[in-house]
Parts: C-alpha cells; sequence; structure tokens
C-alpha cells in the first residue's frame, strides 16, 4: 500500500456536554433565543499501523469548576474503539482551551503537534486579560510546556502534513493559533474544524461564535473549511451535539461515537 492509498476512519468521541441557551452561542443576538446544548468531542483517527487523537479534552477537576457534564475520561473513552493510551503516537492539539488540551498527561508515548501562534498566545501578553484567558487552564499550558522541555512537542508554523492523508490548517478566529485537521477517508477528504466553528450554524449563517480573538478570521476559516473539505457533509463542526445524530454510531457505547468516516445518514440534514 502506498501512500495515496491510505484511507482514514475518524471517530468523533462525545465525552461531555453542557445545557446553555441560543444566545451563549452567537456573537449577534438571537431573537429566538432557547435551549442550545453543547458537547464536548475528541476525535480519533485510525489508520493500518497509526493512531492519531485530535485533542485530549477536561478532566473532573475543570468539570467541576466549569459547570460541564463530564460522561467520561476522553482518554479512557478510546477502549471502545480498542485503543489504549500507549497506543496514541500523534496528538494534534487543535488550540490549548481547557476543553481541547487537559489529560495530555495520560498520553506517554505521544508527540504533540501544536501551532507556534498557539503557543505564543496562551503564553504571551495577551493572557493579560481575563476575558482572553478565561477559557485557558494554566497547568494545561504548562503541561504541554514540559512537554516541550522533554522534546515531546513538534511545532507548526502554518499548514502541515501530519502523516500521509492528514494535514493541519492554521485558521486562528476562535484564538490565534487555532488549527482544524483535513483527513483523507473512504468517502472523501474530511475536515474536523474543531473550533473553528463550534455548531453547524456558526459557519452555515456566518454568525460567529462569541469567544473570538478575530471575528474577521473566523469568518474567512469558515469559508476555507467548506473549500478543503469535498463538500458541506465533510466538513464536521467542533461542539455539535447534530454530528451524533447525523452520522452512523459505533454500537454499544452508551454515550455517543460518531463514524466520520461513513456517509451521513439518509435524510440526516432534514
Amino acid at each position: 500500500m502506498t501512500d495515496a492509498d491510505i484511507n482514514w476512519e475518524i471517530y468523533a468521541v462525545r465525552y461531555a456536554s453542557h445545557e446553555r441557551n441560543r444566545s451563549a452561542n452567537f456573537i449577534v443576538r438571537d431573537e429566538h433565543d432557547g435551549p442550545m446544548p453543547m458537547d464536548f468531542y475528541v476525535w480519533l483517527l485510525r489508520a493500518p499501523g497509526r493512531v492519531i487523537l485530535v485533542d485530549t479534552g477536561f478532566g473532573a477537576e475543570a468539570a467541576q469548576r466549569r459547570e460541564r457534564r463530564l460522561r467520561r475520561c476522553p482518554i479512557a473513552a478510546l477502549a471502545a474503539l480498542g485503543v489504549s493510551p500507549e497506543a496514541v503516537t500523534d496528538v494534534i492539539i487543535t488550540h490549548l482551551h481547557y476543553d481541547h488540551a487537559g489529560n495530555i498527561g495520560k498520553l506517554p508515548n505521544a508527540r504533540f503537534h501544536v501551532q507556534d501562534a498557539e503557543v505564543s498566545f496562551a503564553t504571551g501578553r495577551c493572557m493579560c486579560h481575563g476575558p482572553l484567558r478565561h477559557a485557558y487552564d494554566v497547568q494545561d499550558v504548562t503541561d504541554l510546556i514540559r512537554h516541550v522541555y522533554a522534546d515531546r512537542v513538534q511545532f507548526h508554523d502554518g499548514d502541515a502534513d501530519i502523516a500521509p492523508g492528514v494535514s493541519v490548517m492554521l485558521i486562528g478566529g476562535h484564538t490565534q493559533g487555532l488549527q482544524s485537521v483535513r483527513v483523507r477517508t473512504a468517502r472523501g477528504t474530511v475536515v474536523l474544524a474543531s473550533d473553528a466553528s463550534h455548531y453547524y450554524e456558526n459557519m452555515e449563517a456566518a454568525r460567529p461564535f462569541p469567544i473570538v480573538y478575530n471575528v474577521a478570521d473566523m469568518l474567512d476559516g469558515h469559508r476555507r473549511l467548506r473549500r478543503e473539505a469535498d463538500s458541506a457533509d465533510h466538513v464536521i463542526p467542533g461542539h455539535d451535539p447534530l454530528v451524533l445524530q447525523r452520522y452512523p454510531q459505533l454500537p454499544g457505547d452508551e454515550h455517543g461515537i460518531a463514524c466520520l468516516h461513513l456517509p451521513p445518514l439518509a435524510g440526516a440534514r432534514s
């Protein structure tokens, strides 16, 4: 098998949830406010002989402090897919917010991929502002820096290839160094937006999420997500509960694991 023949499986593993209203999810005031809950995912990429994890979630302490419902440890949840923490060799950290960059100490053999701009942002002068640092956990950032000193972090300055059929794209917007992930699958190129678009509605209606470093970059990012994917059904938002409704789920998992390498369910957008 050549590199061009490698297709990846992608699994969206739900590990936590949060009840919230629509008004919390858009910058522009919503005239029809009502419930719009948020799910939290990590994404497992699997190909013959390779396992890559996208993001690492948060743990019990952060869940309690931020009043989130932690359904399960996102790292332990990989067992549902037959993957041990030791088997993960590469982790793509889309950005360093608390819900994407905790638990890295639970992955003993992994190398962590992060953007230069994100580490500079999370450790620089912007963190002097409470609203910008609110979604970061200083312990998570410190843990990553310790891994830098242990020679276990790979920095990227813009778009980069991680493995055959897997690449990252510097998007920015939500944070200065947010990266999304492009993955080749049997159904085509899937783009994991992460927080470039929290919900389908953020990008489909051009309605930015309110935690944002640069609104213009966020809106431009929505357009790039669509360009890089094979279709609108190939772009996966970072926190939308609809993901579990639109894609086939792994049988037997009580919290929800969506199989994103499979086509969406018939009528899923109706």
